[in-house]
């Protein structure tokens, strides 16, 4: 029984270890996948960061391109207007002198106009010519400022949408970004809950593929040890029945001399009574009968003591008889006793070993009820969290791009209101000269 009690506190400790063990593994496990979620985060913070100083960059770019391009646009403009008013004032001298030469052509072919006169009409003549000329110049200047101006403010509105559309790009970009990021953040943990699940089943099923291991090694070491006990019990009572056979015929022999005292001391009794029943009769009858008297008398007696001999032998038979039949009844007695009580005893323990057995068969279904509960309730979170995540992350998305769509439509709308109050029109379709921005 010592050596059960110790098998009993091994499979204890073998159990308890195992268990020590799986924690340690699934805690091991479940600070890789910690990890792994952390490197991931930290990977995402990083790409955003770097995606940030990148849309930062291009923008700062973009600003350079486009007041380089808008200097240069301008310096077209200019340099156009300046071509196109040398050319005018060229024209107009040309025509200055045409006319100049026209009006004293006119004057030399009039003689009757006295000469001062003819001198005053052709000063008339020229400084009308100048005022006129100095209209047109001036009104050319002033559309000449009314175009650059018009232009240029079309060309910083042009500017502002394409500023615009780089922010759509960036913002849309950023949101992609985090969409995908989020996305694989999603994919890996949903393969990290089918690694702890798979885990879970596998570490589940080697505890209980060990505890039913241990069960069936303790219920042989019991059947083992139940049987061994039986033929131990067997041997004991065969040992028994052979002493009690070995006995027996001390046993008989003393019963043997109390029946040979017994009638030994009856024979005793009968000597005494012939002698007093032979001397009673020598006494009551005549002297010449005495022979005959003895001898019938002796007779008597002999014949008594004969049915005692035989009674006696018959005594002794059935004595002997008696006790081996006893004896063997008895011996069977008991053993019919020991194997019903062996039988029951193995058929408790067969009962015993079946109870357990069912127990710990329903303990294993309890536990596997209770880790596919859990397993579901865990994935059932998970899928809730990612569907919250992603509503979230869309709603992000959809007010981030309604913010900067809004903000960006009241940029136009100020800058075109205040292009109407600086007494420009409609700029959208305003054309631009051969050299178009970008």
């Amino acid at each position: 029984m010592s050596g059960y009690k110790r098998m009993r506190r091994q499979h204890q400790k073998q159990l308890i270890a195992l268990e020590n063990k799986l924690k340690a593994e699934m805690d091991e496990h479940r600070l890789k996948l910690q990890k792994e979620v952390e490197t991931h985060a930290n990977n995402s913070s990083i790409e955003l960061e770097k995606l940030a100083k990148k849309q930062v960059a291009i923008i700062e770019k973009e600003a350079k391109v486009a007041a380089a391009d808008e200097k240069k646009f301008q310096q077209q403009i200019l340099a156009q207007q300046k071509k196109d008013l040398t050319t005018f004032l060229e024209s107009q001298k040309k025509q200055y002198k045409i006319c100049k030469e026209k009006i004293k052509e006119e004057m030399n072919e009039d003689h009757s106009t006295p000469k001062k006169e003819k001198q005053e009409r052709i000063s008339k003549h020229k400084e009308n010519l100048q005022h006129t000329q100095a209209e047109e110049e001036a009104h050319l200047l002033t559309q000449q400022r009314l175009y650059y101006d018009k232009n240029c403010r079309f060309f910083k509105r042009k500017i502002m949408i394409k500023r615009h559309e780089v922010e759509q790009q960036n913002i849309r970009e950023e949101l992609n970004k985090k969409r995908t990021q989020k996305e694989m953040e999603h994919a890996m943990l949903i393969r990290h809950d089918e690694s702890t699940r798979e885990l879970e089943y596998r570490q589940l099923h080697t505890l209980q593929k060990l505890r039913m291991d241990l069960i069936r090694l303790q219920h042989q070491t019991e059947l083992e040890n139940q049987l061994e006990y039986n033929k131990r019990r067997e041997r004991e009572l065969h040992r028994k029945h052979v002493m009690e056979l070995r006995q027996q015929p001390k046993n008989l022999k003393a019963m043997e001399m109390q029946i040979k005292k017994q009638f030994q001391d009856t024979c005793k009794v009968q000597t005494k009574q012939y002698k007093a029943l032979k001397n009673h009769q020598l006494e009551v009858t005549p002297k010449n009968e005495h022979k005959t008297i003895l001898k019938t008398l002796k007779d008597e007696q002999t014949r008594k003591l004969a049915i005692l001999a035989e009674q006696y032998e018959q005594s002794i038979n059935e004595m002997m008889a008696s006790q081996a039949l006893r004896l063997d009844e008895a011996q069977e007695a008991e053993c019919q006793a020991l194997r019903l009580q062996l039988q029951q005893e193995m058929e408790l323990l067969n009962a015993y070993q079946s109870k357990i057995k069912m127990q710990t068969e329903a303990q294993h279904e309890r536990e596997l009820q209770k880790l596919e509960q859990r397993v579901s309730l865990r994935r059932a979170h998970l899928e809730q969290k990612i569907e919250e995540e992603l509503a979230a992350l869309q709603k992000e998305r959809s007010e981030r791009i309604k913010n900067l769509l809004e903000r960006q439509e009241r940029e136009i709308e100020t800058f075109d209101m205040e292009s109407l109050r600086m007494g420009f029109g409609n700029l959208v379709t305003l054309d631009f000269p051969k050299e178009d921005y970008r």
